[in-house]
Order: C-alpha cells, then sequence, then structure tokens
C-alpha cells in the first residue's frame, strides 16, 4: 500500500488512542486482536471515520516509533494463517488488511479496517467497542450501542473513503478522469483544480480536514484505474468464468475486471458476447448474426447486478459464469423488493448515488423500465424467462438459451406465464391464450396446450381472468395481485 509512512506518522500525532486507533508493542494474542477488530471497526463509524487502524512498533505512551519484531503477514493461530483464522470469526461487514513497513530501520504492522456497515462488526458473534483504552461488549454500554446504531442506518457507503490522505495529484491519477468526462458529455478541463471541482461535486473525491484528499467508494468503485489500489472493495471486481459444459467441473476461461463499473463495462459486455453460441444466417446476401441470449438482457441484468448489489457483504463481488446452456449472473444481497413484483413496484436501491450516477452515465435504464426490457428481450427470442434464486446474502439470475417448449419445466413455464401476465399488464393489456402461445413461439395447434398452462398458473395463484364472465374464447387474464 502507497503512503503507509505518511499514514503513520499522521496518526502518531494523536495525543492519545482513540476508539479508532490502537497502538501496540508486541502483544499479538489472536483472541485480542479479533476483538479489537471488532471494536475499531465499531469505533470508527461512530467517529465518522472510513477506517480504523490497529498498529504493532508503536509506544503506546509516547507513540515513539520502537519497532516490533514479528511479521503481521506470516502469524499464524495454529495451523492456520491469522488472517484466515480472523476472517472466519469476523462477521463480513468490515474489510481488514494486513501490512507491514520499515520506517528508519525499524519494523511497524499495521491493520486497516475499514468502518462497520449496516450493523455493528462481530467476533465471534460478540461485537465490542473501545471507550478509554479498553475494549469492552458493545451491549454492555447501551447509550453507545444506541448511537452506533443511529449512525450505523444513517451512513451511505459511497460516501466513505475508498483512499484517503492524498495530494489532490495523486488521488486524480487513481482514477480514470477522461472517462468520467466522456460519460457526462463534459469537456475534459485544463487544469487539475478545475477538473478537481467536478469531482467533489460529484462526491468521487472529498476535501479532507487536513487539506489532503480521498477517494470516496462511489469515485473508486464507478472509476478505478485498477481496484487493487483500493484494498477495500477490491473483492468488489466484476468476475467472468466460462465452463465448457452444464457443469462448473471443467472451467475453460476467467477474467477479472480490474477497472471501475463505469469504465469497464462495454468491455465487460462486449468480452461475455464473444463467448456466447451465435449462428450466422444470409438473408438476400445480407449475413445476420445472431446470438443465443439477448445482449440486451444480459447488460440490464448485470448493471442491476453491479448497481443493487449489498456492499456491506465483504469478500465477494459480481460473478458471471457462462455454461453451455445458461449463464447465472450472481450479486451479493437480496432485492429490497418482492420479486414477484420485479416489473410493476418501483425500483430500490441501497446505493442510490451510484445508480443516479450509472444512469446519468447512460449505462443502465431509467428507473423502473429495466425489468421490463429484460423480459420482452427474452420473448421476442422465444426464451424462458430470466428465473431470480434467493440465497441467504446472494441473488442469482438465470437467462437460458433456446429450449424447446416440451423440455422447459414445468416451474419454468408458469414463471414465463406469470412474467408475461405482467408485462402486458403495465402495458395496459391482458394476457391471452394467443398472446402466451406466441410467447412460446408456439403454433396455432397448440392452444389446448397453453391452456392447460394458464389453467395450472391459475391453481398456483400467479394469474387470475380478467372478467371471470367471459366467455373461454375471449378469456384474458391478469396478475393475481392486479
Amino acid at each position: 500500500m502507497e503512503n503507509l509512512d505518511k499514514l503513520i506518522y499522521k496518526l502518531i500525532q494523536l495525543p492519545n488512542e482513540t476508539p479508532w486507533v490502537e497502538f501496540k508493542y508486541n502483544n499479538y494474542n489472536p483472541e485480542i486482536i479479533g476483538k479489537n477488530i471488532s471494536a475499531l471497526s465499531n469505533g470508527a463509524a461512530l467517529n465518522d471515520k472510513s477506517f480504523a487502524y490497529m498498529i504493532w512498533g508503536i509506544d503506546d505512551n509516547t507513540h515513539e516509533i520502537i519497532g516490533t519484531n514479528k511479521d503481521l503477514q506470516n502469524l499464524k493461530q495454529g495451523n492456520q494463517e491469522l488472517y484466515s483464522w480472523l476472517r472466519n470469526l469476523i462477521s463480513q461487514n468490515t474489510h481488514f488488511e494486513f501490512y507491514n513497513t520499515n520506517i528508519n530501520g525499524k519494523n511497524v504492522g499495521i491493520i486497516i479496517i475499514s468502518s462497520a456497515s449496516n450493523t455493528p462488526v462481530t467476533f465471534r458473534k460478540i461485537a465490542y467497542i473501545r471507550e478509554g483504552s479498553y475494549t469492552k461488549e458493545l451491549n454492555k454500554e447501551p447509550a453507545i450501542e444506541k448511537q452506533l446504531w443511529y449512525k450505523l442506518n444513517n451512513s451511505r457507503f459511497e460516501e466513505q473513503f475508498a483512499k484517503q490522505d492524498l495530494e489532490l495529484e495523486d488521488a486524480i491519477k487513481l482514477l480514470e478522469i477522461s472517462s468520467y468526462f466522456d460519460l457526462s458529455k463534459i469537456t475534459l478541463p485544463a487544469n487539475t483544480n478545475d477538473i478537481a471541482y467536478y469531482l467533489i461535486e460529484e462526491g468521487i473525491i472529498v476535501k479532507q480536514d487536513n487539506g489532503l484528499y480521498a477517494v470516496t467508494n462511489l469515485g473508486a468503485i464507478l472509476l478505478a484505474k485498477n481496484i487493487n489500489n483500493f484494498p477495500g472493495i477490491s473483492r468488489k471486481a466484476v468476475r467472468i468464468v466460462q465452463y465448457s459444459d452444464t457443469s462448473r467441473l471443467n472451467l475453460k476461461r476467467e477474467d477479472t475486471s480490474i477497472k471501475g463499473y463505469a469504465v469497464d463495462i462495454d468491455r465487460i459486455i462486449n468480452y461475455i458476447k464473444a463467448l456466447i453460441p451465435s449462428d450466422e444466417i444470409i438473408t438476400d446476401a445480407v449475413r445476420n448474426t445472431y446470438l443465443a441470449y439477448p445482449i440486451l438482457a444480459i447488460r440490464e441484468i448485470i448493471a442491476n447486478a453491479l448497481i443493487h448489489q449489498d456492499f456491506s457483504i465483504t469478500g465477494t463481488g459480481p460473478t458471471v459464469e457462462i455454461f453451455s446452456n445458461r449463464i447465472e449472473i450472481t450479486n451479493p444481497g437480496l432485492p429490497l423488493i418482492d420479486i414477484k413484483r420485479i416489473i410493476d413496484n418501483p425500483p430500490k436501491s441501497r446505493n442510490e448515488k451510484l445508480a443516479s450516477l450509472m444512469r446519468r452515465f447512460g449505462l443502465c435504464e431509467e428507473l423502473g423500465s429495466g425489468w421490463d426490457r429484460i423480459i420482452l428481450s427474452c420473448e421476442i427470442n422465444h426464451l424462458p424467462a430470466p428465473k431470480i434464486d434467493l440465497y441467504e446474502e446472494n441473488t442469482k439470475i438465470t437467462i437460458f438459451s433456446n429450449i424447446p417448449f416440451a423440455n422447459i419445466s414445468m416451474e419454468d413455464k408458469l414463471y414465463a406465464c406469470y412474467f408475461h401476465a405482467c408485462i402486458k399488464f403495465v402495458q395496459n393489456e391482458e394476457m391471452t391464450n394467443s398472446s402466451l402461445r406466441e410467447r412460446f413461439g408456439l403454433p396455432l395447434k397448440s392452444s389446448a396446450t397453453i391452456s392447460r398452462l394458464i389453467k395450472e398458473a391459475i391453481k398456483n395463484k400467479l394469474i387470475k381472468p380478467f372478467d371471470p364472465n367471459t366467455a373461454p374464447k375471449y378469456m384474458k387474464y391478469i396478475p393475481i395481485w392486479a
């Protein structure tokens, strides 16, 4: 990490240890370190700090650099690396990294810990806080606990610092500034101060009280030249994996984006486009390429995964997995709305600033229209409806290649029927036997098959007749909630 020396010199100038900074000499007790990571992360949130610090090789009274005789990165608990041991016992809503540096010939170790997000950080499922020079269980300090929860409920991931204490030029060098101005359709200013004006107004960088600058999570996640320069969000890089068949046994190729989402999304989409199957058909001497999946749907689903992910879940980011018969796009976090109302409900986002800037950049659809376009693009291509699966901490969207109607599972047929009714409803229309048959690309002789599917959808309380008294031949259907 760059500027570790500057950071340590700044921290040792503090008159005392704080709820977000602790100095140590040679005490490397794993249990104490775990409790202190929890306490310091919570202390950072309580004091509006983006990071907390635990530093070895510093006299905790004089703050003199005296050096330490161990290397943090080589420490173990039993046969396990200390970092891995701690990661398994500390809650996922913080990120921490081990560093070592040499200052005037003396070894100094430091753990940089991100501020708690959403909930207090725990170690062995217990939250801690520092009061003075003591680490205490948070639930034994009700006044502090109440204040911390207030801070957590009103904090935003986008506003927290991804990297701080930078000279202005150094902060700007970490970002793809030309991409910001290109996407914003603004002429790139000639001087640094004018560039900084726009970035500060946007919340991409922030001027700190000490006169130095910080790159916010918003700026880093969208515009990073190299996301690995920002340890707290480096694991949020988009990962693309292709497999040889329908299973995960045979990995064919893998790609991990190292640039910010706004900078790299077009390359990501083009990379995926090059991997998916396609057919070339010549009609009237014109060669047309038909892809196995609608690119529009892929782009929208990926944009949704980037925007709506839960950044408090550390250690994982958006992943695109390409199989021979489907594409699965997974992101950390669960939707904030009922997935059955994903088409008609106004969208909600954990990351409003991120979503707003992505929309202004033209990298995703206007509010509320993204899922309409995803569903419609699959219907036009007679593909099964995208499937939404919810897990404990993740959401997975699966889009399928062309599957004969007879081979589609009943669950997926019902899913497609329901979403077709939803799409029709938001267009002020009703679903019919004919529209559903056309949606699956079936001939007129399949009307009876579609009728049976509609009856099953009614039985499963997914749709209902628009007018129950209409003759069967003219019956129309709407979603069950309409």
